[in-house]
């Protein structure tokens, strides 16, 4: 089983073309996809409607996409007679080759800026039939600005991730309606960016702190790096580039399982060729 996870820049390259293609290329092979910063109605790609346009290319897949920004523009437009109002919308996707049976969208913690952009982020969970069993993955991005706000948002992330089958997901009891008892799953995948370099008081928040002896140790409630699992995770390895200063170069993105999926762990590394974003795409693999 192979999930890769890509933040797409709104489908905007290193070359500046907007370009949804080729990032549909550059995943090819991925069972399961995790996209961030898919827009609706932005001017920076012509208004597009990212959100279908990746749904079309991973034809076959099913898709969710969740936009926790979503802003009136102060415009009216007319489409096939109907008036539109024009919106911005700001999201991530899950896309998958198998049925995805539940989503929420949850809403991370935020504080008011007053000189930086700062939009609501989240992370969609997808509840996904995958052949190895059912499996919560989740597509996440983190706020760019603020380490402090990283790390109110990591403390969320993982308290919904960890007490999943506690809170039940997004539906239970539904046969009390006629509606299917969804599955509840122990083990999660969280990919994304998260906008925090290795090693940061956000990563330690995430991952737990490293003992002088031991070194970082799998145990709950944290969630496991799958890069520095598999060595790949190195002095200066990099996710993200500026497109404006192609040296200027960071680790901000991760693919991080649950301590359950460490037997089923293969593979994790970025891929560095793609083009299509200032990002580069996660590869994780696990094994059915």
């Amino acid at each position: 089983m192979k999930l890769a996870s890509y933040n797409i820049q709104f489908g905007v390259g290193l070359d500046g073309r907007y370009d949804p293609a080729r990032i549909a290329k550059s995943l090819n092979g991925a069972d399961i996809v995790c996209l961030q910063e898919v827009t609706r109605g932005f001017h920076a790609n012509g208004y597009a409607d990212l959100a279908a346009t990746m749904a079309d290319l991973f034809a076959g897949y099913h898709s969710v996409f969740s936009a926790p920004a979503d802003v009136y523009l102060g415009m009216i437009e007319t489409e096939d007679g109907k008036r539109v109002a024009r919106r911005l919308q700001f999201g991530n996707m899950v896309l998958s080759r198998w049925p995805i049976l539940s989503v929420r969208t949850l809403l991370l913690p935020r504080a008011r800026t007053f000189d930086k952009l700062n939009v609501q982020r989240c992370a969609t969970e997808a509840l996904i039939d995958a052949p190895g069993g059912p499996l919560r993955v989740y597509s996440v991005h983190l706020d760019h600005v603020s380490p402090e706000e990283r790390i109110a948002q990591i403390g969320e992330l993982k308290a919904r991730a960890n007490l999943y089958v506690e809170e039940g997901g997004g539906l239970t009891g539904g046969a009390d309606l006629d509606l299917p008892t969804l599955p509840m799953p122990e083990d999660y995948v969280l990919m994304g960016d998260f906008n925090m370099q290795p090693e940061s008081p956000e990563y330690v928040a995430m991952t737990g702190p490293v003992d002088a002896y031991y070194g970082r140790v799998a145990r709950h409630p944290h969630p496991v790096d799958a890069l520095d699992r598999m060595g790949r995770l190195t002095p200066g390895c990099y996710s993200w580039m500026d497109p404006r200063e192609t040296s200027s170069r960071l680790h901000l993105d991760y693919a991080f399982i649950s301590c359950g999926l460490l037997p089923r762990l293969k593979d994790a590394h970025v891929d560095l060729e793609p083009q299509g974003s200032d990002h580069f795409p996660v590869w994780l693999e696990l094994a059915d």
